[in-house]
């Protein structure tokens, strides 16, 4: 599904990533793991085309990403991808359902549906009696939970995760995990999850290594 050859990055004079080739296929959950300043989270960026390459190739589905510019590229984001950072990124004068709703009317889905599909996620992460609350009223189980439902509300093919349960205690993070896995069974996105933690790498169904810009393993 999605497809990712010979992907090198720098920074200056920081080379990140050093010729880069990953696949990630239909319904499949993959960890990204590796020392700190291994490239991970600036691959997880290119993947979802938050960043670009400076050489190298990215499709997904036989379409060429790395051609899509301006509002192309920002329609493709918004319905095909979704994203899930270790800070909820919520926006705290807006109730939990309105911030799952935001996608979808970037998007221009109307609101009836949203109501419904937001409430449908809800339900499935188990948030559907704090829809009314702000960020400020929720735990930080809560508000990642909302997040999630977030980038879930456009029925995206892929689900991108940067440390998402970096901020959690270990009941809260165990539980995180555990969603995933149902999320992909139910819902057949594919998550690609940056993390440093090994439970949730093990439980992948495929932990990729990376290490000094390049993967290693996986």
């Amino acid at each position: 599904m999605l497809i990712a050859k010979g992907i090198h990055k720098s920074y200056g004079s920081l080379h990140v990533l050093k010729g880069v080739d990953l696949q990630i296929s239909s319904s499949e959950i993959v960890s990204i793991v590796g020392s700190s300043g291994a490239g991970k989270s600036t691959l997880l960026h290119i993947l979802g085309t938050l960043d670009q390459p400076d050489k190298g190739e990215l499709s997904m589905d036989g379409k060429n990403l790395l051609a899509l510019k301006g509002d192309k590229l920002a329609d493709f984001r918004n319905s095909q991808i979704g994203f899930i950072f270790q800070f909820h990124n919520l926006l705290p004068e807006f109730t939990a359902q309105e911030n799952i709703q935001i996608p979808g009317f970037i998007k221009g889905t109307n609101e009836v549906e949203l109501k419904r599909k937001s409430a449908e996620l809800a339900e499935i992460l188990g948030i559907s009696h704090r829809l009314d609350h702000k960020p400020s009223m929720l735990s930080g189980g809560e508000q990642q939970r909302v997040a999630v439902a977030r980038a879930l509300i456009n029925n995206p093919s892929v689900v991108f995760a940067d440390e998402p349960s970096g901020n959690l205690d270990t009941a809260n993070a165990k539980g995180l995990h555990e969603l995933f896995f149902r999320l992909r069974d139910e819902l057949r996105q594919a998550f690609v999850i940056v993390t440093h933690n090994e439970e949730l790498a093990e439980m992948a169904d495929r932990k990729v290594l990376m290490k000094d810009g390049l993967i290693v393993s996986g």
